[in-house]
């Protein structure tokens, strides 16, 4: 399940820009204040958008409880900001690299569509890239220095989002 890197003692950290749920919230927010201020037009009516919200929502806290659970079991941090003790590579790490990113995505965007606003939708493509470069990236460096060899073989079997 978990590979711990052969008499490592490092306690550095991945240095991202900011805590991923923080960056969604403030992302939530906004998009939720810029709806209140100035409403895009959302096609669809609200029964569908219902379903299809809810659904992405569900599929995302499974993601994002799978990838939770299986960084307990092998009794690593989740949080960014704490040095990661072991490479997770089995369960849904086996198939994306980042499980828990990936369920907040579907989450947000599961809101958004479910709350008929635009501007978070509009907001998405932002908040990936600020994801994808200001945390990913950084977590992606700082796992190969810890790991080396074993998480440059993971990044190349595992895809990083799907």
């Amino acid at each position: 399940m978990a590979m711990d890197p052969a008499g490592q003692t490092d306690s550095g950290t991945a240095g991202v820009i900011a805590r991923p749920p923080l960056l969604f919230l403030a992302a939530f927010l906004i998009g939720f204040v810029l709806d209140r201020l100035l409403r895009l037009p959302f096609p669809g009516p609200g029964l569908v958008s219902w379903i299809i919200g809810g659904s992405l929502i569900l599929i995302g806290f499974a993601l994002f409880a799978a990838g939770i659970r299986n960084f307990m079991r092998a009794t690593t941090p989740v949080p960014t900001n704490e040095p990661t003790r072991v490479l997770v590579t089995t369960g849904i790490h086996g198939w994306t690299r980042n499980p828990i990113y990936l369920g907040m995505f579907l989450i947000y965007g599961g809101i958004g569509i479910a709350a008929q606003n635009s501007w978070m939708l509009v907001l998405a493509l932002p908040l990936a890239i600020l994801i994808r470069y200001g945390v990913v990236a950084r977590e992606e460096a700082y796992l190969e220095q810890r790991f080396g060899d074993a998480y440059r073989t993971y990044r190349q079997t595992v895809r990083r989002w799907l």
